[in-house]
């Protein structure tokens, strides 16, 4: 059965901190597929994830320009397909070379795409929980991220759940 992890931010800075800790256990060619309302926090965690990073730059979200690329200890390309009238205008921004590339691809509004992501992803699911708080679902879909997933809850004190409804969630530190 395939496991998932679950975490509880309690502030913005926190789910940025989670980001963050992603980032520095990433090793290239991993794609991000996060999914989330309007202000869920994708966004805030790809600033933290890009932090991890190494990379230097201010993060924003290319809600208009549909993909940003940032430059740190690996290639960070950022997209949000919100925007998209169809799923097929990737085909237009050479997506290829990033959801299949050696850098680290983060895409917000996933969901969207869906026929497009590769046959391995992180899903990352961003659900609000009150004001500030939010539940972040790590949901490794395909091969290649049981590693990962053991360093990140390792880093961050989370706990592992299988993907049947269990309610149990972490509040762990991750800084």
């Amino acid at each position: 059965m395939t496991k998932r992890l679950s975490y509880m931010t309690q502030t913005p800075e926190e789910t940025m901190a989670l980001g963050k800790a992603l980032g520095t256990l990433l090793q290239g060619g991993e794609l991000l597929a996060l999914e989330g309302d309007l202000g869920a926090g994708k966004t805030h965690f790809i600033k933290g994830l890009a932090l991890g990073m190494g990379v230097a730059e201010t993060v924003t979200s290319p809600t208009f320009n549909l993909i940003h690329e940032y430059s740190g200890r690996l290639p960070l390309a950022h997209f949000d397909v919100y925007r998209l009238d169809s799923p097929a205008e990737l085909e237009n921004l050479g997506y290829e070379a990033y959801f299949y590339g050696s850098g680290v691809t983060a895409v917000e509004w996933s969901d969207q795409i869906q026929a497009y992501l590769p046959v391995d992803y992180l899903k990352i699911r961003f659900t609000a929980a009150g004001p500030q708080q939010r539940l972040i679902q790590f949901i490794p879909m395909g091969e290649g991220f049981d590693s990962l997933l053991e360093a990140l809850q390792e880093a961050c004190g989370l706990q592992p759940h299988t993907l049947e409804e269990d309610e149990s969630i972490d509040k762990g530190a991750c800084s």
